[in-house]
Parts: C-alpha cells; structure tokens; sequence
C-alpha cells in the first residue's frame, strides 16, 4: 500500500509540473494575443522571462530561500551541538552529503530544507524546534528534510517557486500593457468576428486566473511531496512514532512571525497556520491528522 501510494505521488507531481509549464506558456501566449497581437511573441516572451528566473533560482536557491524567511547559517557544530550532530547523521543514513544548516529565529517549531541538489542543499530548523522537540521528534523531522533532498524534492519546489515568480511578472507585464496602451487587438480589430472576441475573452481570463492556478499548482506539487517524505523518515530513522510526535507539536504550534509566504510549502508543517480552504485547493500541506494516521499505520 505505502509503495503504490509513493507512486502514485511521483506520477502526480510529473502530472502537475507539466500543467505549471503548460500554465506558463499559456499566459504568454494570452499576452503576446491580448497586447503585442502576436501570442508566438508571448510565448518567447514567457520562456525568456521564465528561463533567466529559473537560472537565478537554480543558481542562489539557497542564498533566495534563506534570505526570504531570515535565515542564519551556522558553520560548525558548537553553534548548534544536538542539530549539527542530528542532521549529519540523517544525511549519512540518506547517503547524501552534509548540507549547510541555518537557524531561524523564530518560537514556532518549524524546518524545512532547499537548494538545487544533495550536493547544494541546505536544511533550516526554527528556533522553536530546537526548543521543544526531543532528539526522537527532531531525527523524524530532519529524516522528512533528508529525503526531500535525497528525491530531489528541493529542485522541484524550487522550480515551482521559480515558475509561480514568471508567472506573477507575465501577470504584471499584461496589466501595465492595458493600463500604459490597452491591447492592439482591441484597437486595430474593432467590430470583428465572434471567434476574435471569444478568443480575447479567453485570453484575459488566462491572465486574470493565471496567478489563482498557479497558486494550487505550487500547492498540489508541495502536497503530493509531503506524504513521500513522511515515509521516507520512517524509513530512514526506523521510528514512525518521533515523526509522529513531531508533527502532533507542530500542528498545534503557533504560526511563525515572519516566514515568507511564497516558500509556505517547503516547511515541514504550514509556517502561516492559515485556515483550511475550500477542497483544499490553497493548502499548502496534506491535513496533519491524515499524515499522522498514515505514519500509524507503517
């Protein structure tokens, strides 16, 4: 049952990765079609944009990230004995490479891990984390984190982080066009057929939606990760219950002070504790109760 469900999650998150690249493609050919009368215009326009964001995210995804939620590295194990040793030995166990680690400042329990692959990675833990949860609890929380790196999970939301930033600029580059000169379609095609004005209407729908599907793409693609990483601790620490524990404090936490909205769904539990919305579509986590049962149930 655990293996056909991690399959399951792998085929989603290809699935869901080729609608973020097809959502993208689609709103620059909606404003090269709404704006430049030329949708193959908006297709370069969007894979340029979207090329130069996903070098500077691949590139400095740590240096990004880390900035983002105020992060603090720290360079050797007296700074922080019990998290240096803890993820050393979850990273051997992992047979990945010592990623950096960094400490935020910050009450609430809480980590999560980033960078472009096991050989730049680099974990962060709250500072709250460190406060309350035992060695047990924080192995089953850095055994979650080593196996998104090990899976190559921290590339992938970066991507997505990359992909959700292309797709707020193209989004922005639409809106300025209207209000700097409107569309050329609207001025040189005045009285035309039906099929333009549905097809201008489709067009500024995708762009007017386009952040909104965006959004649940990033969601879906942190989701279906979240439950392979579960799994992927237990496997590597041999202990479903430190996991359990963890997540049960986390859940019940306070939301973090300043933890960066767009790098949400990379924690290990929702940083923001926003209420559950509707089908679940802006979560950006599985509910902890069906993470928990599942980790019961191994």
């Amino acid at each position: 049952m655990l293996y056909q469900q991690i399959a399951q999650n792998k085929r989603r998150t290809i699935y869901v990765m080729i609608g973020f690249l097809l959502l993208v493609t689609a709103i620059g050919a909606a404003i090269g079609y709404v704006f430049y009368d030329s949708s193959i215009l908006g297709i370069i326009m969007a894979v340029v944009i979207g090329g130069i964001y996903m070098l500077i995210m691949i590139s400095q995804s740590t240096s990004v990230v880390m900035s983002m939620n105020h992060a603090h590295e720290i360079t050797s194990e007296d700074q922080a004995p019990e998290l240096w040793h803890i993820v050393e030995d979850m990273a051997m166990v992992a047979q990945v490479p010592m990623p950096r680690v960094y400490i935020i400042d910050d009450p609430s329990p809480n980590a999560f891990a980033t960078g472009n692959d096991p050989k730049h990675a680099a974990v962060a833990a709250t500072s709250g984390i460190l406060e309350r949860l035992n060695r047990e609890e924080l192995e089953g929380v850095m055994g979650h984190e080593m196996t998104h790196v090990r899976n190559y999970d921290i590339r992938l939301q970066t991507i997505a982080l990359a992909l959700s930033a292309v797709v707020s600029v193209l989004v922005n580059i639409g809106f300025n066009s209207f209000w700097w000169g409107g569309g050329r379609r609207g001025r040189d095609n005045e009285g035309g057929g039906y099929i333009q004005i549905i097809m201008m209407m489709l067009s500024i729908l995708v762009i007017i939606l386009g952040p909104l599907a965006a959004t649940i793409a990033q969601m879906a693609l942190s989701r279906n990760r979240e439950y392979l990483a579960d799994a992927g601790s237990v496997e590597l620490t041999r202990n479903p219950q430190g996991l359990i524990s963890a997540l049960q404090k986390i859940s019940t936490a306070q939301p973090m002070k300043k933890a960066d909205a767009s790098s949400a769904a990379m924690y290990i539990g929702d940083p923001l504790k926003k209420k559950k919305s509707f089908a679940h579509l802006f979560d950006t986590h599985p509910p902890m109760e069906d993470r928990i049962e599942r980790l019961r149930k191994m």
